[in-house]
């Protein structure tokens, strides 16, 4: 009998295909995310892709050159393309060839080989020239350390990442650890994936460990992996997130959590402006300024506090502004978290330079059979738009055409008989356009949250909804990220942004929590049929599936009473599975 094949597929362009049901997968694949980004992970082959970026990553991580062609060619059912060894010999060549390490209080920027005259050649080009204007001597430069990361920027524009060597501030020392349960408050401890991904931010990724962005789906624990780290470093710590909603959660964890005295978490933020061993701010108060000509408001706070970790929540959301802070404080060390390092703008380049590499991810099919996030339906609902309204449809421009159709007022009826069928479910309405959610509140008579809610009122409607008060909530775009809704198990989303894979994920996200008995989420998606409402969808659609989640599709709906979605009713089959593949 013929032994097993091998359990990697590789192609030229940098694919990977996994076979996932090989019995070498499991390790191979922890071994894979070294060298590649896993980007579909369906039933029987998870898609890696080499590339750049990512073996930029394995040189950061120590991997050379013959180390990742050997975890190729050890493992491939086809002699590996010469067109992929081409590019991978032209990334790993010019990664490190430029090292920056520390001289006391100098950074020295120098090539890794003392004939190289690469430096010599970079700095004749106009977009270096302002970094590269201090030579040492043998072809060495001395660099401002203020400097430290947008020369990192500019030189990875050109294909040169840096090997920053130059390491980390300790900052002010923290006595901090995570609950032990002597207190009266439930333990704490780390899954083994979180200690997994703890320990992978302190592994030898230049200078000694210590940035990195940590990829896992929400309700997965990322906070709790943050947690972890903070505990082990003991140092004082700024946590940047997305909203004053996620600030809240962040200082309830934290308080919860670990031993840290409440009064030394502090809220900077709209409403209150406090700095303490642990500092809570959100991306929209560290990018405020009073004009677009003046210098942004509160950007000393990155600089005038020896913060010895900066934590990026939901980073893939990092505004400009941000990016440039974060390039000027390089010495300390940087966490991202995020679901999905999907970045509408294509920064993926800044985000690896300034925060760190992508140091852990785990499919989140994984984490569903493992039961540490909840098992869900994804449904696609599909209606018609009304005959009267097709005139004005056929004759728009192709956003409103998107507006016209998402905003179809026979989403309605669709609305009503989900909620029918999972009455007593808390179940959130997710939408992008105020109008139609304020219609949809006064049919359904549930409230809405928007932007224009005020954070107290914002918290006490989540408040009852966690609680089963309130079991039907209806939220805009402000329910996308950072909402902790434990509970919550059903999911409508009646309308979103051009096709953004992103939020896709992030409204998903909103119902992984897994629920106390087990049962599966529903997540819907309710779209106008053959318009652009549909086309978007489908775009949308496309990082779940990519993530191993089947849409079903619904053409129609059952009458309320017997259950929904619908069975074979002895018709034509009325569902059809979306392809996956």
């Amino acid at each position: 009998m013929s032994p097993d094949p091998k359990p990697l597929v590789v192609q030229s362009d940098g694919t990977l295909l996994l076979e996932v049901h090989h019995p070498a997968a499991k390790d191979l694949r922890h071994r894979l995310a070294a060298i590649a980004h896993l980007e579909k992970s369906p039933e029987y082959f998870h898609e890696y892709r080499v590339n750049q970026i990512s073996l930029w990553n394995s040189a950061q991580s120590g991997w050379s050159r013959d180390q990742v062609l050997a975890l190729l060619k050890d493992n491939a059912r086809y002699p590996v393309p010469q067109a992929l060894i081409d590019k991978i010999d032209a990334a790993l060549s010019n990664f490190g060839r430029l090292e920056l390490h520390r001289n006391d209080d100098e950074l020295i920027l120098t090539t890794r080989d003392s004939e190289d005259s690469l430096l010599a050649e970079l700095c004749g080009r106009s977009a270096l020239q302002s970094y590269l204007r201090d030579p040492v001597g043998d072809g060495t430069f001395r660099i401002d350390p203020g400097h430290r990361g947008s020369l990192k920027v500019a030189l990875i524009r050109v294909g040169y990442p840096i090997n920053d060597r130059a390491g980390f501030r300790e900052g002010t020392a923290l006595d901090v650890e995570l609950a032990d349960g002597s207190d009266g408050r439930e333990r704490v401890d780390l899954r083994d994936y979180q200690s997994s991904a703890s320990d992978a931010f302190f592994a030898d990724m230049g200078g000694g460990g210590g940035s990195g962005v940590v990829v896992l789906p929400c309700g997965a624990g990322k906070t709790v992996v943050a947690l972890g780290i903070i505990t082990r470093l003991k140092t004082e710590t700024l946590i940047l997130t997305p909203n004053i909603t996620a600030l809240r959660q962040w200082k309830r964890e934290l308080v919860d959590k670990t031993t840290i005295d409440p009064k030394h978490v502090a809220e900077y933020s709209g409403q209150e402006k406090q700095i303490g061993p642990i500092t809570i701010a959100t991306y929209q108060v560290m990018s405020h300024r009073r004009s677009a000509t003046d210098d942004f408001t509160h950007l000393d706070l990155f600089s005038d506090h020896d913060w010895g970790l900066i934590v990026y929540d939901e980073v893939h959301l990092l505004p400009a502004p941000v990016f440039r802070f974060t390039a000027e404080i390089q010495a300390r060390r940087r966490l991202g978290l995020t679901a999905t390092l999907v970045r509408e703008d294509g920064r993926e380049d800044e985000v690896f330079t300034l925060i760190g590499p992508r140091i852990y991810e785990l499919p989140w099919r994984d984490l569903e059979q493992g039961g540490f996030i909840a098992t869900v339906r994804c449904i696609e609902v599909r209606v018609d738009l009304p005959k009267e309204e097709r005139q004005n449809y056929e004759a728009a421009d192709r956003r409103h055409r998107f507006r016209l159709s998402s905003e179809n007022r026979k989403k309605l009826g669709s609305i009503k008989s989900i909620l029918a069928a999972h009455a007593g479910d808390r179940t959130l309405i997710i939408g992008q356009y105020l109008r139609q959610l304020r219609d949809v509140a006064l049919e359904v008579g549930a409230p809405l949250i928007t932007g224009q809610t005020p954070q107290d009122e914002r918290d006490k409607l989540y408040r009852a909804f966690r609680s089963g008060e309130l079991p039907v909530l209806i939220v805009s775009k402000v329910g996308n990220f950072a909402v902790d809704l434990p509970d919550a198990s059903v999911a409508i989303q009646i309308s979103g942004t051009f096709g953004s894979r992103q939020e896709e994920a992030q409204r998903l996200g909103r119902i992984l929590r897994p629920k106390s008995d087990g049962r599966t989420a529903f997540f819907y998606s309710i779209v106008t049929r053959d318009t652009r409402d549909q086309e978007f969808a489908a775009r949308r659609q496309r990082f779940l599936m990519e993530q191993g989640y089947q849409y079903d599709v619904e053409e129609r709906l059952s009458d309320a009473g017997s259950g929904f979605p619908s069975g074979d009713s002895g018709q034509e089959a009325a569902t059809r599975t979306a392809d996956t593949r």
